[in-house]
């Protein structure tokens, strides 16, 4: 799949400011300082698309990025890729983390374009039950998963093997792409993949 064109549409946050133009949406999710900003910016090769900050939990809104692309087929295709906020800053006062669980699930439950979902999970993490919640909801909404390890560049390939593992087994999740931000390293199977969960 290739990107032609990418706009940023708008931020929202409520479901009666969702955009109504009817095309499918890949949700990205993860923790606060995850990259999935940087993700972004390095899937559509703009560097300030999306804004990103060393400060985890900017994210407040759910924002949504139109692009234009043409499929492996030849034919155009344009998809929503939706930012939402990220969940699980330690610092984040209990009640705001409460209020951003229910915000996300608000989304999964409202939006009416939710095609897939790429859960986006720091590669030297170990995954919580936050995200094993995240794959569950995935599971009941019958959606179809992509995960993404990020941070790719920060392990060695034998560390990176061990990580994957790990997923496969504590969350029965076997797709799993290996990304980084700063090298490009997994973009065109990243794109590949969501080409084939829009078409699923």
């Amino acid at each position: 799949m290739k990107i032609r064109s990418v706009e940023f549409i708008k931020s929202a946050v409520s479901p009666e400011h969702y955009p109504t133009e009817g095309f499918p949406e890949i949700a990205l999710v993860g923790r606060s300082n995850v990259g999935k900003s940087s993700l972004i910016n390095t899937l559509v090769s703009r560097k300030r698309l999306a804004k990103t900050s060393s400060t985890p939990g900017k994210t407040r809104t759910i924002n949504f990025y139109k692009l234009d692309c043409i499929v492996s087929d030849g034919r155009a295709r344009s998809f929503y890729l939706v930012d939402l906020p990220g969940y699980g800053y330690a610092k984040v006062p209990r009640s705001e983390r409460k209020s951003w669980r229910e915000f996300i699930e608000e989304y999964f439950q409202s939006s009416k374009g939710l095609a897939a979902m790429a859960v986006l999970l720091d590669a030297r993490r170990e995954p919580t039950e936050t995200e094993s919640n995240i794959y569950r909801w995935a599971g009941e909404l019958e959606l179809p998963v992509v995960t993404v390890f990020t941070k790719s560049d920060k392990l060695s390939n034998n560390k990176m093997a061990s990580r994957r593992a790990v997923i496969k087994k504590k969350l029965h999740q076997g797709e799993v792409v290996i990304f980084s931000s700063l090298s490009g390293k997994g973009k065109a199977e990243l794109l590949g993949v969501m080409e084939e969960l829009l078409d699923t």
